[in-house]
Order: structure tokens, then C-alpha cells, then sequence
């Protein structure tokens, strides 16, 4: 037990070495050499836990998964934060995007079209692990009055569908106009399929770097 507990610690110490290395010199700019050397380890042992450099990456990514859907999770538990503004910060920590350093370069790195595998990796890691999140917090607010749905599962995994293919930017190519026109469709049709007030989801604006959402038709 105890030879299993320092090969994972170990693994772990070349995973955070990768990332920050990566962060900060990008990923073809690093080599296992700059791993090894941060970390101070041979390069047998970097191989008996890792297969190339790509291989590590993967493994970042996985942890990257992981932590985020576990930060939303945490969120989504808190029922003292009011519904609507609760699935807001979830599905705001959902968002790796938007940061800087190494998650910015695992983002890079997964979009490349060599890397079009591990990028279907990370959708299906989404599409499964972000539904089961959301619904329970559509359930709160169907019992609070907010929504009206027999399939708050279904409306979340539609949703989640959706938002990830459309709002990919490696999907779909939008102008700044076409893209704001989008995510009010978007905001519009959610409030529907969850039989919520006209206008009461205009705060998830905030994700898509909109301010509070707070516009009427005149765009006032």
C-alpha cells in the first residue's frame, strides 16, 4: 500500500511540474527534459509513469476534468446560494477557458486538429459529468415555483449539448454580432424548456463576458 501511495505522489509531482512548465513555456515549447529537471527525477522513472510527453498531457487533462467538475459539484451543493444564481457559478466553474497560464495552454493544446481525439475526450467528459450537476439544482427550483419541467435531466443534458457545440469556437465560426444574437436565442429557449419567466435567465449573460445581462429589446 504504501509503494502505491508514493508512485501516485510521485505522478503527481510530474503532473504539477508539466503544468506549470507548460503554462509558462507552452507545450511544444517544453521538453521531458525541462520536466525531468523540475522535477529531479530520472528519465526511467518519468517513463514508468508517463509514456511520452502527450501522455502527460492526457493525465493533465483528466485532473483538469476532474478538479473543475468537482469545484462545480461543491458549488452546486451550497443551497444556500439562491437557485438561478447557483447554476450561474456552476456553470462558471465549469469554464477553463477564461484563465490564464497552464489551463490556457491545455485549451490551446486540445484544439489543435492533430489533437482532435483528446478534444472529444473533454466534450464527453462534459456532456456526462455536467447534467447530473445542474438537475439537481432545476429540481429545487421546480419545488421553489422558478421552473416548470417533467425532464429537468433531459432539459439539462439538451442544454449542456447545445452550449458545448455551438459556443466551441472550433465548431462554429461567429461574428461578435452573430454570437450575441445567439446566446439571447439561447437564453430565450432555455427560459422555455424550463418553463421559466421570459427574462429571468438574462443573468447567465455574465458567462458569455456580457455584464449582468440586464438589456432590454432596445438593447438598453
Amino acid at each position: 500500500m504504501r509503494i502505491v501511495k508514493e508512485a501516485e505522489i510521485r505522478r503527481n509531482e510530474i503532473l504539477d511540474a508539466a503544468e506549470e512548465l507548460f503554462g509558462q513555456k507552452g507545450f511544444d515549447g517544453t521538453s521531458t527534459g525541462d520536466i525531468l529537471g523540475k522535477v529531479g527525477i530520472a528519465r526511467g522513472t518519468l517513463y514508468y509513469h508517463f509514456k511520452s510527453k502527450e501522455d502527460i498531457m492526457d493525465a493533465l487533462i483528466e485532473r483538469t476534468n476532474a478538479n473543475i467538475l468537482g469545484a462545480a459539484q461543491h458549488i452546486a451543493a451550497d443551497k444556500s446560494i439562491p437557485v438561478i444564481d447557483r447554476i450561474l457559478r456552476v456553470v462558471m466553474a465549469l469554464n477553463i477557458s477564461g484563465g490564464g497560464g497552464s489551463s490556457t495552454e491545455i485549451m490551446e493544446h486540445i484544439h489543435k486538429p492533430q489533437n482532435a481525439l483528446m478534444h472529444q475526450k473533454i466534450q464527453k467528459a462534459i456532456i456526462s459529468g455536467v447534467p447530473p450537476i445542474l438537475t439537481p439544482i432545476i429540481c429545487e427550483g421546480i419545488e421553489q415555483g422558478i421552473f416548470n419541467t417533467q425532464y429537468p435531466y433531459e432539459c439539462m443534458e439538451m442544454v449542456v449539448i447545445y452550449a458545448n457545440t455551438i459556443f466551441d469556437d472550433d465548431m462554429v465560426e461567429m461574428t461578435d454580432e452573430v454570437r450575441m444574437s445567439r446566446i439571447l436565442a439561447f437564453i430565450s429557449n432555455v427560459e422555455r424548456l424550463l418553463g421559466a419567466e421570459s427574462g429571468s435567465l438574462m443573468s447567465v449573460m455574465q458567462m458569455f463576458g456580457y455584464g449582468d445581462g440586464a438589456r432590454d429589446d432596445d438593447g438598453e
